[in-house]
């Protein structure tokens, strides 16, 4: 059995205030043990390890500089957050990371005070940290706030909003660009450290200090030829940016795993100056453990692994994923389709589109964190007559969600949106839970709202949205493995609005919106063992509604129960309005609609989620039998 990786100096830690009293030099060793320490816990756990260990350093460095948590860190995505909950008291529970109730795999409010704001989407510390500086402010504080930003989330709009918005402000606030990718400008060695380290000191900031008083006498004219000509005489030394355009204060780049660079750096910002100012530290991900950096995607979410070997813990072989289904169907039409065009927002292997790509780069858009853009995008690629498919995860979709409505829906574009994560994901929690995709998509005039039952029916629903161009169209599956049933070489064409039956029976329905249709079918042979003749259907639509197929099922039985991997609001939400305007609910017909909880829900495995929610097979049938007033004793009785 393999030992824990020896930790002296980080047993020494539990809180920040235990590693003041470190002296500087021993910070790389405390580095070189907490990086250790990290790759041992998320061995045993799996989850994000590529950004965590690409800022070990940098982690250190905050808590050793800045008084945490009197001074907010804000970790933008918050996946790179890992040695700062080591750090910040947790690492006594960092092996229950993204285990049911176990620690969240992101930053998370209610977990620590060490964790100002929640996040798992990108893009917006800043704007979180600019409310806090404001905030301060007004409150006349002097704390410090500090956001720590990768360089892939600087690509989102908002990012820049935030900035276009604290510049205007000259609000006091830190940010830290976390150059891990793109290397933007990477360091020329001791030369830009020493650059950086100047500019970030007294002299540069006093120099800019004093042109601000000195234009406070001499007006506003005086005031931009100063600014402009301090500027300019610094752009010289360390090179203009847009950043400075924006009104932040650039220091860097800088070499972000050399703490003799870091901490002085940081010190300096943190005594000196006013206003914005924006630190440009270059990262590797997956730093410090081999298996990682030599990895493509640099071990960015990993299941179980040896930490010897790296090899990771496969799942057993089983049904292909959903995900791997959508783009081998989506591939498969487009050698048949040259107007076939694929879009992701910086989500190629998640959404399945690197392998489209890599049989058709021509045609496949990654457009980067940028959802709103990537809708607009393909709504204008659809105005000339190609076939977008702009596969986006149900929770990123509601980033997008006016240009949905806006630019999508109210032209009838014919825009494909398939939603990959929909209902319950396990580890990533309520952030990434596919919930309410479904309600707010039927809710829109001329939208095509599928849902797939089984990796079969999501083949079908590909060719469908393919064929599809009168407006926009969806379908949704969820995170994982199909069921195993046998797939078609080719999906066929779906009559739009029209579900089908599965199975017959007399005289209860179930009426399934998705993936939940293995557990009808499995609740039906119960319901059946028990005198009640069950009748399952897949739906396929919840928008148009094939209200033949309602209409029939409530005549024609004396339960009908709607099931979903979804909000209130969706599919079960339109079957009611539907029976309540027909006036099928005036005749005895007893419905139960069966949807996600209106709640978020923290992370287990997605079993237990479907379970605890009332939504697997057990749930179903207590359900059926709480229509009928009776127990399943009295009913098997």
């Amino acid at each position: 059995m393999k030992s824990p990786p020896e930790t002296p100096l980080l047993d020494r830690i539990t809180y920040p205030s235990d590693l003041k009293q470190l002296p500087e030099s021993a910070l790389p060793q405390l580095a070189s043990e907490l990086r250790a320490e990290m790759i041992d816990a998320v061995s045993q756990t799996g989850g994000h390890l590529g950004a965590g260990l690409g800022v070990v350093e940098l982690t250190v460095a905050l808590h050793y500089v800045f008084d945490t948590p009197a001074d907010r860190i804000i970790w933008d995505v918050g996946h790179q957050a890992y040695p700062h909950k080591i750090l910040t008291g947790r690492r006594d529970r960092i092996r229950t990371l993204r285990q049911e109730g176990g620690l969240s795999g992101f930053t998370k409010r209610a977990e620590s005070e060490y964790d100002p704001f929640g996040a798992a989407h990108s893009s917006t510390s800043i704007s979180a940290g600019l409310g806090m500086a404001v905030a301060r402010d007004l409150k006349g504080g002097k704390n410090n706030v500090i956001a720590v930003i990768g360089d892939g989330a600087m690509s989102a709009g908002m990012a820049y909003e935030a900035m276009n918005n604290a510049g205007a402000l000259d609000a006091r606030l830190i940010v830290i660009l976390n150059d891990n990718d793109m290397s933007i400008a990477p360091p020329s060695g001791a030369m830009s450290h020493y650059l950086a380290r100047l500019a970030s000191g007294r002299t540069y900031a006093g120099f800019r200090d004093f042109g601000k008083k000195l234009t406070s006498y001499l007006g506003k004219r005086v005031d931009r030829a100063v600014t402009r000509a301090v500027e300019h005489a610094r752009g010289y030394v360390t090179g203009g940016t847009l950043f400075e355009e924006m009104g932040f204060y650039h220091i860097g780049p800088i070499d972000g795993h050399n703490l003799e660079h870091l901490v002085p750096v940081l010190k300096n910002v943190r005594d000196n100056g006013s206003g914005p100012v924006l630190i440009h530290v270059v990262t590797q991900k997956g730093k410090g453990y081999a298996p990682a950096e030599a990895a493509a995607d640099k071990y960015h979410g990993v299941s179980k692994f040896d930490v010897i070997t790296g090899t990771q813990a496969k799942a057993p072989a089983n049904a292909p994923s959903y995900t791997r289904v959508f783009a081998e169907s989506l591939i498969q039409e487009a050698r048949e389709d040259d107007k076939i065009v694929a879009i992701t927002a910086a989500m190629p292997s998640g959404t399945g589109l690197d392998l489209f790509g890599k049989e058709f780069p021509a045609r496949t858009f990654d457009v980067g964190i940028a959802e709103q853009h990537a809708v607009t995008f393909a709504a204008g690629l659809a105005t000339e007559g190609f076939k977008p498919f702009a596969a986006i995860y149900s929770t990123f979709l509601q980033r997008a969600y006016d240009q949905v409505v806006h630019d999508v829906a109210i032209q009838r574009l014919p825009v494909r949106f398939p939603i990959d994560r929909a209902g319950f994901v396990g580890a990533d929690g309520p952030t990434h839970c596919g919930a309410f995709d479904t309600a707010y998509l039927a809710a829109l005039p001329g939208f095509v709202v599928m849902a797939a039952s089984n990796e079969a029916e999501l083949r079908h629903m590909v060719r469908t949205a393919v064929a599809y161009d009168e407006g926009p169209i969806t379908f949704r599956y969820p995170r994982g493995n199909g069921v195993g049933v046998e797939m078609p070489e080719r999906g066929s064409v779906l009559e739009i609005g029209r579900g089908r039956i599965v199975k017959e029976g007399t005289k209860v329905a179930l009426l399934s919106f998705g993936t939940r249709l293995a557990d009808c079918l499995l609740a039906a042979e119960e319901l059946d063992a028990a005198g009640l003749s069950t009748t399952v259907a897949d739906a396929r639509f919840a928008k148009p509604l094939d209200t033949d197929l309602v209409r029939r099922l409530a005549r024609e039985h004396e339960v009908l129960i709607t099931i979903e991997e979804g909000s209130v609001g969706g599919f079960g939400s339109h079957v009611l309005h539907f029976l309540a305007t027909e006036g099928l609910l005036e005749n005895g017909l007893k419905v139960r609609p069966l949807v996600l909880p209106d709640a978020f829900v923290d992370q287990a495995k997605p079993e237990k989620m479907y379970a605890d929610a009332g939504l697997d097979s057990a749930g179903i049938v207590r359900a059926v039998f709480a229509a009928f007033g009776h127990s399943a004793q009295a009913v098997r009785a």
